[in-house]
């Protein structure tokens, strides 16, 4: 059974930074493609970025690229997501989760998910 443990949210003032993390368990970390989502309170969750199972390639949505880096350590079945200047609009439950096959945006190609870790960012 995979298991995606998220970690690293908090409250944090508007121009701060977070970084978040995802521990993975259940399977071959390394195999797989991850990727980060957020949901707003009242608003769909959406696609924040995502990586290939090497990490060599990184995908961002536009309103996250050049603040938000993703990472991964294969050694420690772990993803990461670097938020830098931080929005009030960022506040969000962050949810990381796995790939059935290549990371893309959309959640139908994603097969597990984490609990969320909460980011608020106050003005």
């Amino acid at each position: 059974q995979v298991q995606l443990v998220e970690s690293g949210g908090g409250l944090v003032q508007a121009g701060g930074s977070l970084r978040l993390s995802c521990a993975a368990s259940g399977r071959t970390f390394s195999s797989y493609g991850m990727g980060w989502f957020r949901q707003a309170p009242g608003k769909e969750r959406e696609f924040v970025a995502s990586i290939s199972w090497s990490g060599t390639m990184t995908f961002y949505a536009d309103s996250m690229k050049g603040r938000f880096t993703i990472s991964r350590d294969n050694a420690k079945n772990t993803v990461y997501l670097q938020m830098n200047s931080l929005k009030p609009e960022d506040t969000a439950v962050y949810y990381c989760a796995e790939a059935r096959g290549w990371p893309t945006g959309r959640e139908a190609d994603y097969a597990y998910w984490g609990q969320g870790t909460q980011v608020t960012v106050s003005s």
